[in-house]
């Protein structure tokens, strides 16, 4: 099997595609839209055409010629940043007027910096006292789909490949998005609420990296899947384990720590550029 080279992007006329195919040896060129292109049987690895591409932001991938979405069973993402545009816990936070020393936490967890589960505990607490009804306004006023969500979940559901949304956020939000969605599997922490509050504590164990790592692989073994049979996309460090799970990861307008271990980076395309790797 050959391999193709993918570039997509809203940048995408930066860039000479003739002259890109010309170096990385390329034996022909389709068209994906107004935003892709997709150059068949190139060699690998080129330092030029990576370079290229940077200076144009546009995104590439290298991918192997042939290889359909539908070869896959089992697409799994992270939540927050990923999914869906915003941390849930940053907005909910907002609502108790502590959003920058909830976010710095959030920040430092997200590039390794401290361990996922005591950054949650510690940002959990913060929100000690904070209405139940804030969730709500959370969910129904700054809770967006990231660019591409809903095109990328349309072709999954039309291709009869399963959905596991993961996440080290609340099951207020991940049980909304399945019903909404359609997504069939989910994981998540659940808030503990008293008398409509928040009582600044997590109920049962956190959902940290490894947690996401094990319910991706229980999902897989369940539906018979092989490991090149999963694609995971995340952004954040805790996200890694899982991602290493899958045959193929996506690191989504993800830390450095995430792209340097990603199959592929989307950077400046939605969720949908999942669908010109693999048609």
């Amino acid at each position: 099997m050959g391999t193709d080279l993918v570039i997509q992007g809203g940048n995408i006329r930066k860039i000479d595609i003739n002259a890109v195919a010309a170096v990385a040896g390329a034996r022909g060129i389709v068209r994906f839209g107004p935003e892709a292109f997709r150059l068949h049987d190139v060699v690998a690895g080129n330092p030029a055409v990576d370079q290229a591409c940077r200076n144009a932001a546009v995104d590439l991938a290298y991918v192997p010629s042939g290889r359909k979405l539908a070869d896959f069973g089992l697409v799994v993402m992270d939540m927050d940043s990923t999914l869906i545009t915003i941390e849930c816990i940053d907005e909910i936070a907002d609502m108790q007027g502590i959003k920058p020393q909830v976010a710095a936490i959030t920040e430092a967890a997200m590039r390794g910096e401290i361990d996922f589960p005591e950054s949650l505990r510690r940002r959990v607490a913060l929100l000690a006292g904070l209405s139940e009804s804030a969730l709500q306004r959370v969910y129904d006023e700054r809770l967006k789909l990231s660019p591409g969500a809903e095109a990328m979940l349309a072709r999954l559901k039309e291709l009869g490949i399963r959905t596991l949304l993961v996440s080290g956020g609340f099951t207020f939000f991940t049980e909304r998005l399945k019903e909404r969605l359609g997504l069939n599997y989910t994981l998540s922490n659940t808030l503990d609420i008293q008398d409509g509050k928040l009582t600044g504590t997590v109920n049962g164990a956190i959902v940290d990296a490894q947690a996401k790592a094990a319910r991706l692989k229980e999902v897989r073994e369940l539906l018979g899947l092989a490991k090149d049979q999963a694609i995971a996309i995340g952004d954040g460090a805790n996200d890694l384990a899982m991602m290493a799970e899958a045959g193929v990861s996506i690191a989504y307008h993800a830390k450095p720590v995430v792209r340097e271990k990603a199959t592929y980076s989307f950077n400046h395309v939605g969720l949908d550029g999942l669908l010109k790797l693999y048609p």
